[in-house]
């Protein structure tokens, strides 16, 4: 049987004049310290039947006894290494003979006890140097001291060990199905399918199992572990005190380390310490976990295309919280479709539509030399994105709304790449002029305030008084109206305010009226107008075109507005 030392003997050593003995294992006398695992946290002993968790300070061994008292012991030790490799050896060295003072009620000292038994080193067993998830497993064990010596060479870690003497009835790490490889069954731009087949300790043995799977850009892991201290926001190493210095066992839950009070809850690391220093916190790392509960298949989604991820699988058990890991696999998503490029001719419009968050490549390469190129744009919904590159270089960046013109200098030979981003609510539409003359304009000129205003206190049964902002150049403008039902509301207003249609998708009926209208100071640039002939207690969409030169309209915001009921 493996022989528990308790931590609590320890702490009372110096406290009491009569000598203690080695401990040897009662089931009911360490099942209280056994739950408690934050108990054994920097005990030098290993508890039977409960996996515990400590730290390593690079370059400075560590060593863990358990004690087998009989021969022909069942015996399994499992290593987990977390950020960093280890080196672990375990090795066996007989038990001490008793003191001859047992039978007369006096026992030997524990200390003098544990002196007694390392003073020399014992026959090895088993050595192992690496990040995997290691197994010593013996169906019949000499009796002896057993000592587990481990060393990281490479930083400061932590690790996870588990031992037990009763390994076929205890199985607290979920059994790998006979094929534990993850499968890819589907590959798309931004999503990849994963399958595995499900593990016996749910299927056989109906225990609690959830499956976590674990995604990031970089390499598959090995243990869960693994993966925590990836996740970890902190380095809470170096809040650990450092070698030499007093500290009680129970203080390292301050030390970034989880104590799971719960089993099925997912550990995590604490992030603050009132012992050490505060540190920076590190740079977000882009790995993902996401548990599926029994689940064996699972779409990953969101992933960028041309890219290649990792995907790593871990059976957790939620009754003790102890995982195993499947075989990971790598894929690589599939590229963006080619973007056809739209070419731009010199001085024409060109009707764009772009797909709910989609985008769309236009070129414009000029014949001629030129010294300016302008690009007018008339985004007819939501606001679209547009970067224009010469040559590969970048020289504008902006989000376009209504109507917008940009003139940028020219260069010779210059070829133009523009770049038009749609929007995440909905598809889009837009019309785009590129041109070399600096005189082409083919869409009106705007104010900034395009909306139209209506007066209340000029409100009658029959009509309504409205006005709207012109700006200094003479254009053409139109209003027209149409009667809505009273339910009419401003959602739907908003999914028919396309301003690239133009008057002439008006039915004749809907027309009031079309007038010219300008002035030089644009402080006095507005217009009214009054709509008659309405009916009492209607409710009427009201638009206004202003129409530029070319022949291209823009319909300023629509108005809703109703007549008086009463007059």
């Amino acid at each position: 049987m493996l022989l528990l030392h308790c931590p609590l003997l320890l702490l009372l050593l110096p406290l009491g004049s009569r000598a203690q003995k080695f401990p040897t294992r009662d089931e009911e006398l360490f099942q209280m310290q056994i739950r408690d695992k934050a108990f054994f946290h920097d005990s030098s002993v290993i508890p039977d039947g409960a996996e515990i968790s400590s730290y390593l300070f690079r370059d400075t061994p560590k060593r863990y006894f358990f004690a087998v008292e009989e021969d022909n012991t069942p015996l399994a030790v499992t290593v987990t290494p977390c950020d960093a490799p280890l080196e672990w050896k375990l090795s066996v060295q007989e038990l001490p003979e008793e003191a001859s003072g047992e039978s007369s009620g006096d026992p030997e000292p524990l200390e003098q006890q544990k002196q007694q038994i390392t003073s020399e080193e014992g026959t090895e067993l088993f050595s192992y140097k690496g990040n995997d998830v290691e197994y010593f497993v013996s169906s019949s064990s000499p009796s002896g001291l057993y000592q587990l010596d481990l060393l990281s060479t490479e930083k400061d870690t932590h690790f996870k060990v588990y031992a037990t003497t009763t390994p076929e009835s205890d199985q607290p790490y979920p059994e790998l199905p006979y094929d534990p490889r993850i499968d890819v069954t589907s590959l798309g731009r931004t999503t990849v399918t994963l399958a595995w087949k499900p593990s016996p300790t749910a299927s056989l043995l109906k225990q609690p199992i959830q499956y976590c799977i674990v995604i990031n850009k970089e390499h598959n892991f090995k243990s869960l572990c693994a993966v925590e201290a990836k996740l970890s926001s902190d380095d809470a190493f170096m809040m650990a005190p450092k070698p030499g210095l007093d500290f009680s066992p129970f203080d390292f839950a301050h030390f970034g380390f989880p104590v799971d009070n719960n089993s099925g809850k997912e550990r995590g690391f604490l992030k603050s310490s009132k012992f050490g220093r505060q540190m920076p916190s590190k740079p977000r790392v882009d790995l993902h976990k996401v548990c599926i509960e029994n689940k064996n298949i699972f779409t990953v989604s969101d992933l960028k295309p041309d890219t290649q991820y990792y995907f790593d699988m871990f059976a957790v058990n939620t009754n003790t919280n102890m995982s195993t890991a499947y075989v990971g696999t790598f894929a690589r998503t599939k590229e963006e479709a080619k973007q056809k490029t739209v070419e731009l001719k010199d001085g024409k419009v060109t009707d764009v539509f772009i797909k709910r968050k989609g985008a769309k490549f236009l070129r414009f390469a000029p014949v001629s030399s030129h010294q300016k190129v302008t690009f007018s744009i008339h985004s007819c919904l939501d606001a679209v994105q547009i970067q224009v590159r010469r040559d590969g270089k970048l020289l504008l960046s902006q989000s376009v709304e209504g109507v917008r013109q940009f003139q940028l200098r020219g260069k010779a030979k210059a070829k133009y790449l523009i770049r038009l981003k749609g929007s995440k609510k909905g598809a889009s539409m837009l019309k785009i002029l590129a041109t070399t003359r600096p005189n082409k304009q083919l869409f009106p000129s705007l104010p900034e305030d395009t909306r139209i205003k209506a007066f209340d206190k000029l409100r009658t049964c029959s009509s309504v008084t409205v006005a709207w902002l012109g700006t200094q150049e003479r254009n053409k403008f139109c209003i027209y109206k149409r009667e809505v039902d009273d339910s009419y509301s401003e959602e739907q207003k908003r999914r028919e305010q396309n301003q690239c249609l133009g008057p002439d998708a008006r039915k004749k009926s809907e027309k009031v009226l079309c007038k010219y209208f300008h002035s030089q100071n644009i402080q006095k640039a507005v217009t009214t107008e009054t709509i008659r002939g309405l009916q009492p207690g209607k409710s009427y969409l009201l638009d206004v075109y202003v129409i530029g030169h070319g022949g291209h309209s823009v319909r300023y915001q629509s108005k809703l507005v109703k007549t008086r009921r009463f007059c």
